[in-house]
C-alpha cells in the first residue's frame, strides 16, 4: 500500500479495495501515514464520498482498532443515544440520568466539541473535578451503581476514530455522511448495547443542513446498526434555531441542570422526554408510545433524574454542589447584555453564528491541541416569535475580556433577526426511521 496512491484514488473517485483501505487506515494509526496524508484523504472524501463497501470497511477498521466494552455483567437493558451535533444541544446531560431513573443502563461514550458545536465531554468538565477519562473497569462500576456513566473514548475503544475525529474538527471535513456515520456507529457498536437512539439534526445549524441529506445520514446509520445486529431508531430533529437558551460549554451545563430541576426551557425538556421514550421502546421495557412518554415525563418531573445526575457527578469525581447551585457554572468575568436595535418580532435565530461565536470567544478548538474556555458563550433572552421593543435585552454575552464581549455582541446581533410576521420553524421532531423503513 502506497499512501499517496490511496489519496489519489479517492481524489479521482475510484473505489478503494477493502484490503488497501484497511491497510491505509491501520498505517495511519501506527504512524506510517502522516497527518498531512490523512488530511488529504479526508478532504478528498469530503468531495468524493465513500461508497457502501468503503463505508463498511471504515466501520470495521474503526471498531477493530481497539476493544469493545464487555458489559455482560450489567443485568438490565443497555441503551444509548447519540446526536449528530447542534448549537445548544445539551440533551445528553439530561437524558442519561433520566433514562437511568426509568430503569435503563446508559453506557455513554461521548465526544468533544466539533466545528461550531460544543461537546458533551467539555460540558461535563465544566463541573469542577468531573472525570471523563476513566478506564473501562471504573466505567462499568459507575454504570452498575448509577445506571449511567458518561466518558470519552478510552485508550481501548476505537483509537483510530479518536484520532480521525480530532483531525476532522480542524481540517473542515466534518460534514461528510460516511465519516459521520462510521465515527458514530463504530463507537456505539463498541459499547455492547441492546439498543440505540440517534438524534440526527437538520436545519441551518446542523452539520448536514438539508433534510434529504440528513435523512440519508439517518438511513446510513440505521443500516449499519441493522447489519451489526444493533436495534437502532433515528429521529430527525430541528436545528434551524438553537436548542434551549444557552450556547457554550459551562452555560449549557448549567441549563441542563436547571432542566433536571424542572426549570429548563420547554423545547429541551420535550426533546429529552421523546428520546428517552424511544429508548424505553427500543429496549422492550415499554411497547406503547404513550406509556413510554408518561414514564419519561414522570422521571423528569419527580426529581428522580436530578438525583441520578447528582450520583453521577459524585461517582465521577465532580463537585455535586453544582447540582444545587448551577449558577456557579457562570464563570466568565464579563457578562454583557445585548439590546434590540429595532422593534418587532424575532422571526429567526440563526444557530450557526452563535456556535461560531463561541469558537471566536475561545470556547471551541481551532487546532487539535487547543485549550478551550469553558465559561464563554451566550444566553438568549428571546426565542423565535418573541416581540421586542428597542432597548429590550435579547441575550447576554459571557466573555473573557472586552474584545471578546465586542465579538460576542456582533455575532449575537447577526444571529437574531427582528422583523415582522410569523417565524417559519421546523418541527422539533419531523421524522422517525427504523430498520423497517429501509
Amino acid at each position: 500500500m502506497i499512501p499517496s496512491r490511496v489519496v489519489e484514488a479517492k481524489r479521482d473517485g475510484v473505489s478503494i479495495p477493502s484490503a488497501e483501505l484497511e491497510a491505509f487506515l491501520r498505517a495511519y494509526l501506527d504512524g506510517a501515514v502522516e497527518e498531512y496524508q490523512m488530511s488529504a484523504f479526508l478532504m478528498a472524501t469530503y468531495f468524493k464520498g465513500l461508497d457502501a463497501d468503503e463505508t463498511a470497511t471504515l466501520v470495521k477498521a474503526l471498531l477493530s482498532s481497539g476493544s469493545t466494552a464487555d458489559l455482560s455483567v450489567i443485568e438490565g437493558p443497555r441503551v444509548d443515544k447519540h446526536s449528530t451535533g447542534g448549537v445548544g444541544d445539551k440533551v445528553s446531560l439530561v437524558l442519561a440520568p433520566l433514562a437511568a431513573a426509568c430503569g435503563l443502563f446508559v453506557p455513554m461514550m461521548s465526544g468533544r466539541g466539533l466545528g461550531h458545536t460544543t461537546g458533551t465531554l467539555d460540558k461535563l468538565e465544566a463541573i469542577p473535578g468531573f472525570q471523563t477519562r476513566l478506564p473501562l473497569k471504573t466505567f462499568r462500576s459507575v454504570l452498575q451503581r448509577v445506571g449511567c456513566a458518561m466518558i470519552g473514548q478510552t485508550e481501548e475503544i476505537a483509537p483510530l476514530d479518536r484520532r480521525l475525529y480530532a483531525l476532522r474538527d480542524v481540517t473542515g471535513t466534518v460534514p461528510v455522511i460516511p465519516l459521520i456515520a462510521a465515527s458514530i456507529m463504530s463507537k456505539k457498536l463498541a459499547e455492547d448495547l441492546d439498543g440505540l437512539v440517534l438524534d440526527v439534526k437538520t436545519g441551518s445549524g446542523a452539520f448536514i443542513p438539508e433534510e434529504p441529506r440528513a435523512l440519508s445520514l439517518a438511513r446510513t446509520m440505521v443500516g449499519i446498526g441493522q447489519r451489526h445486529g444493533l436495534p437502532t431508531v433515528a429521529l430527525l430533529t430541528a436545528m434551524d434555531r438553537p436548542l434551549g437558551s444557552a450556547v457554550g460549554n459551562g452555560l449549557e451545563t448549567a441549563e441542563a441542570i436547571r432542566c433536571l430541576r424542572g426549570e429548563g426551557p420547554q423545547d429541551l425538556a420535550d426533546l429529552v422526554v421523546r428520546e428517552v421514550a424511544e429508548m424505553l421502546r427500543i429496549s422492550g421495557v415499554v411497547s406503547e408510545e404513550e406509556v413510554a412518554l408518561a414514564r419519561a415525563r414522570h422521571g423528569l418531573d419527580s426529581g428522580a433524574a436530578l438525583e441520578r445526575f447528582r450520583m453521577l457527578v459524585r461517582e465521577q469525581g465532580g463537585d455535586a454542589s453544582m447540582v444545587d447551585h448551577p449558577d456557579r457554572l457562570l464563570g466568565a468575568p464579563i457578562q454583557h447584555a445585548i439590546r434590540a436595535t429595532r422593534a418587532g418580532t424575532v422571526v429567526a435565530i440563526e444557530p450557526r453564528p452563535l456556535g461560531e461565536g463561541v469558537v471566536l470567544l475561545g470556547g471551541g478548538r481551532r487546532t487539535m491541541g487547543s485549550e478551550i474556555d469553558l465559561d464563554v458563550g451566550f444566553v438568549l433572552d428571546v426565542r423565535p416569535g418573541s416581540v421586542v421593543d428597542v432597548g429590550d435585552v435579547i441575550g447576554v454575552v459571557h466573555a473573557r475580556d472586552e474584545d471578546g464581549a465586542a465579538t460576542g455582541r456582533r455575532m449575537l446581533l447577526s444571529a437574531v433577526e427582528i422583523g415582522s410576521g410569523v417565524p417559519e420553524l421546523l418541527p422539533l421532531v419531523s421524522h422517525r426511521l427504523t430498520a423497517a423503513d429501509l
